[in-house]
């Protein structure tokens, strides 16, 4: 009791000397982080580390990293001659596929690493043919170079992450453009 009247009489000294009290800020939490292993991304993993990086300078709540010896990767990333696709398994889990067909067909290479990277961060395709829409795909013209995710899409990642928030597994396949669709 004493110790509290005393605790209490300090505050109100230095509240009236003009000193400020800080309070202890709550503790924010280290974002989550998952590695990926690129390994088999052949002349693809550049762009796979640009891809991860990208969602590094903008997400809060999780952190892409090369896998690091002895460490099981969270996301495996392959190269091949079809369309990029990716599968989940959980959330920040799953499997990447970097496929030739669509950078062939003149699709932005960092682009298509931060798309399907945003499938195992818990995005789904949104075929809005925005290029202001990382998660649009194909559907935005070949033209499209904005491989950053928009306030919208990032705040569901960062909320994915914040949270416990579960993904149902799923494979998305990145489609080649309709012919005569609207870009």
């Amino acid at each position: 009791m004493l110790r509290q009247r005393l605790a209490a009489a300090l505050c109100v000294v230095a509240a009236i000397a003009g000193v400020q009290v800080a309070a202890a800020a709550p503790a924010s939490a280290a974002p989550r982080v998952l590695y990926y292993d690129a390994s088999q991304a052949q002349e693809f993993v550049s762009v796979v580390n640009q891809g991860a990086q990208i969602w590094n300078s903008r997400a809060t709540n999780v952190r892409l990293e090369p896998v690091t010896a002895g460490r099981t990767p969270n996301i495996r990333i392959y190269a091949d001659n079809g369309w990029p696709r990716a599968q989940t398994t959980s959330l920040g889990n799953g499997r990447v596929w970097m496929g030739r067909q669509a950078v062939d067909q003149g699709y932005y290479p960092p682009r298509i690493a931060a798309h399907e990277l945003g499938h195992i961060l818990g995005l789904p395709d949104r075929r809005t043919g925005l290029c202001a829409d990382l998660m649009s795909g194909s559907s935005a013209p070949v033209s499209c170079t904005n491989s950053y995710p928009n306030s919208r899409e990032l705040a569901t990642v960062n909320a994915n992450f914040g949270t416990s928030a579960a993904v149902t597994p799923q494979t998305y396949v990145w489609q080649p453009a309709l012919a005569g669709a609207a870009s």
